[in-house]
């Protein structure tokens, strides 16, 4: 097995998830089968208790784990199977290190970072790597320089003289910062990046230079010289012009592909073939009709606290061959301001999840807007929720309907606290986490969007659809149109009287890649769409 490890250097947010994505995309579009990795140096043992503003979504694997936002994008490029093992943070490593050291395992010796930190850290990676596959790329988190990173450099310098250093590929990813005053690009901050990886012992192998404008020739060789890096290998990943997509192709531009057949020592001639890659970027590069789809949501401020639901929209925007335009609402504004005025002119709606008071009232108003004026609408996890309130307050007369997660004496408690989690105490890891089944009613406009009567999806939640309720909502018309086979909860809701309103108490803005929409986020799409046509047509005969 080969091992390529990308670090970054000048700044936080370059994009090495990205970056790391697109190479596993490559690699793969090769023919080999790869894994991939993040290692965070953040104490947290996980981002499941981080508030989203803090550092965007919390992404949740198959078998349950809560983990950054960056294997988002890994699953979206690649078809590597991603676990627990595929996120490590310094709070998860330092966590395994004093349990061992609670339990005797080091036989009374003094646990120090160097070796039983870094030791525990080669583990992590060769547990993320996994058994089986070509290339393991892992990615660490955070900035050369930092003091917390440096036990995961430390580890990554050993971890390739154990391997040998022909079995191991370092990437570095650094910024060209543009000073406009002056109109010129600069490398030293680069330069002083590389030389911080090199006192720890790392000299990259390929060096990615995030940039907003062209390198010259001038600068490559600079690069060159004063970063030890072959100019052959000092590779530019300026910011693209139409979707994160182009990437990859923009990188094998480059020379990526061949540094990487080189490096790895493949067979020579191994070439990439992006053959339905490229016709999905002309796609997305050419579209031929527009819709307008708003997005209410709790933490609307911060792109990435919804990374993967816009991600989502936009994959199911391309078989539509739609130029998507996003309105995004934060969910308490509909409460202060008059929703018909907010939400006037869009096409569809979504809701996405969310925890706590603040912005739940506003979920329920753009549910009840999207149901009323037959907006067709997607309510994911917290929306769905909503969904359900807003439809026994105004349809099932049952108008102190609410949910326990604030309420806690609620009258009517529509959404409820699971069973299960009546005796948890902690609040990391504890929820219902990870692939469920969910078996989907025939007849319903949610088994004829996914073509099968029974599915796995990811869920992140604590409360739940209040089964006492169903018969009463049921007879008042909500199709309980999805349901966990195994006990016996509710998983989707929808309208049968209207164009598209479904809810769902997963997350299957998981499961979407640009290559295969998730068919809930295709179908809103084509459902926005449909109504753009009917709004047109009928402002024509007018």
């Amino acid at each position: 097995m080969k091992h390529i490890f990308i670090t970054g250097g000048v700044v936080s947010s370059l994009g090495k998830g990205l970056t790391s994505a697109a190479i596993g995309l490559i690699l793969e579009r090769m023919g080999l089968t790869v894994s991939i990795q993040k290692l965070d140096p953040y104490i947290n043992v996980d981002p499941g208790t981080m508030s989203p503003y803090q550092h965007g979504e919390v992404y949740v694997t198959v078998d349950g784990a809560e983990t950054d936002l960056d294997l988002g994008h890994y699953e979206r490029f690649t078809h590597a199977r991603l676990t627990k093992h595929s996120n490590y943070t310094t709070g998860k490593i330092y966590n395994e290190v004093i349990q061992k050291e609670r339990r005797g395992d080091y036989l009374g010796r003094t646990v120090q970072v160097i070796p039983h930190i870094t030791n525990a850290i080669k583990e992590a990676i060769e547990r993320g790597a996994g058994k089986g596959c070509d290339v393991a790329l892992t990615e660490i988190g955070g900035t050369v320089g930092d003091i917390e990173s440096l036990p995961f450099l430390e580890a990554i310098r050993q971890f390739s003289l154990d391997k040998g250093k022909s079995n191991c590929l370092f990437i570095h990813l650094t910024l060209l910062p543009y000073l406009r005053a002056s109109g010129e690009m600069k490398t030293k901050p680069s330069q002083q990046s590389v030389g911080k990886l090199r006192e720890i012992g790392i000299t990259p192998d390929i060096l990615v230079c995030r940039t907003e404008h062209p390198m010259t020739d001038e600068m490559r060789d600079k690069l060159s010289l004063f970063c030890n890096v072959e100019k052959k290998a000092v590779i530019e990943e300026k910011d693209v012009d139409f979707s994160i997509y182009e990437v990859p192709i923009n990188l094998v531009r480059e020379g990526m592909d061949e540094l990487l057949v080189r490096f790895l020592g493949l067979a020579e001639g191994t070439q990439a073939d992006f053959t339905g890659w490229l016709e999905m970027l002309e796609a997305v590069r050419n579209p031929g009709k527009e819709c307008e789809i708003a997005v209410v949501g709790k933490y609307i401020q911060l792109d990435d606290a919804y990374k993967s639901h816009y991600e989502a929209l936009a994959h199911g925007a391309i078989p539509h061959g739609v130029k998507l335009k996003l309105r995004k609402i934060a969910a308490e504004a509909l409460v202060e301001q008059d929703p018909a005025l907010l939400l006037a002119g869009v096409d569809g709606i979504l809701v996405p999840g969310g925890f706590g008071e603040r912005g739940f009232e506003g979920k329920v108003l753009a549910s009840r807007y999207a149901r009323e004026h037959r907006i067709p609408f997607l309510g994911v996890c917290y929306g769905m929720q909503a969904a359900v309130v807003d439809f026994a307050r105004h349809i099932a007369f049952i108008p102190s309907a609410t949910t326990t997660e604030f309420h806690k004496n609620a009258e009517n408690p529509l959404i409820d606290l699971m069973e299960e989690q009546k005796q948890i105490k902690n609040l990391g890891g504890t929820m219902r986490l990870g692939a469920f089944p969910c078996a989907l009613k025939e007849g319903t406009r949610t088994r004829e969007l996914y073509g099968v009567d029974l599915v796995q999806e990811r869920h992140r939640h604590r409360y739940e659809f209040n089964n006492k309720y169903r018969d009463q909502l049921t007879k008042a018309g909500l199709v309980l149109s999805g349901i966990n086979p195994d006990l016996d909860l509710v998983e989707a809701i929808e309208l049968p009287d209207h164009p598209f309103f479904i809810g769902v108490q997963y997350h299957p803005e998981f499961q979407s890649k640009p290559l295969e929409p998730h068919p809930l986020f295709q179908g809103l799409v084509g459902a926005a769409l449909k109504h753009r046509n009917a709004v047109e047509t009928a402002e024509v005969k007018t």
